[in-house]
């Protein structure tokens, strides 16, 4: 077994062990319910279930955050952080090391809203990181590809469609806000994009195939990163269109 495939391994067992309590909670309980969720709203891409899950997840965390009086901005710093080094790891190819931190970015990237929450400090400014944290997490995860893919024109090229789509789906629900509109629940949204860009880069050490360049330069191409990738660049520049087209109709009925 190579070392990329410990934190995939350590990954998937711990999302076992989370779908295992869940599901033991909801024979209990019933479903959780977040106010959260149900303001983000899902898509066919993210179901409601699997969001409510990992907000029940994390719950237990944001807790011990708030007694160890670690606050929301710090959090967004650490999911920066983690995510600068994932974007690393994609850039020399650690597919399953980049899983692992891009996950734990995600999770900081949640416990930071709902640690705001919690202790009443959710503020303009704290928004203003949150949104610039999000955008350079998501550069560093693609950027990383883009050096990785750098001797493969055909997936450096996806990649690029990637980034360009999820950075115009954000722009897109910006600029709605921006004009006092209420942006479209449509689909690949950050939460979409990022879990399964994560789930390509986790799955990817299990089928790595190498090719030949015309440089002669050997690569490793994982699929699952590629499908992925192709998810993403496809989806989120068709999202991106439909909602700046829609945007631009919707002066007159206040929503989009």
């Amino acid at each position: 077994m190579t070392l990329d495939l410990i934190p995939v391994l350590f990954l998937f067992g711990i999302t076992a062990l989370t779908v295992l309590l869940y599901g033991v909670r909801v024979l209990k309980k019933g479903q959780a319910h977040f106010d959260r969720v149900d303001q983000q709203g899902d898509s066919f891409l993210l179901s409601k279930g699997l969001m409510e899950i990992g907000y029940w997840f994390f719950q237990p965390f944001a807790h011990f955050f708030v007694m160890c009086h670690v606050s929301a901005n710090q959090i967004s710093w650490c999911s920066l952080v983690f995510s600068f080094f994932a974007g690393t790891c994609l850039a020399f190819g650690h597919f399953g090391f980049a899983a692992g931190l891009a996950a734990l970015s995600g999770m900081m990237d949640s416990l930071d809203g709902m640690v705001a929450r919690m202790t009443g400090v959710s503020s303009d400014a704290g928004e203003i990181l949150d949104a610039a944290v999000d955008r350079y997490a998501e550069f560093f995860f693609l950027g990383g590809l883009v050096l990785y893919y750098r001797e493969f024109p055909v997936f450096l090229v996806l990649t690029l469609l990637a980034l360009v789509g999820s950075f115009m789906v954000s722009y897109s629900t910006a600029k709605a806000e921006a004009l006092g509109l209420t942006p479209c629940k449509c689909s690949m949204r950050r939460p979409e994009r990022a879990f399964y860009l994560t789930l390509g880069a986790a799955l990817s050490p299990f089928t790595i195939v190498w090719f030949e360049t015309n440089r002669d330069y050997s690569i490793a191409v994982a699929h699952p990163m590629v499908i992925a990738l192709g998810l993403v660049a496809v989806l989120s520049n068709f999202s991106a269109i439909d909602r700046l087209f829609a945007l631009a109709k919707s002066s007159q009925t206040g929503s989009i």
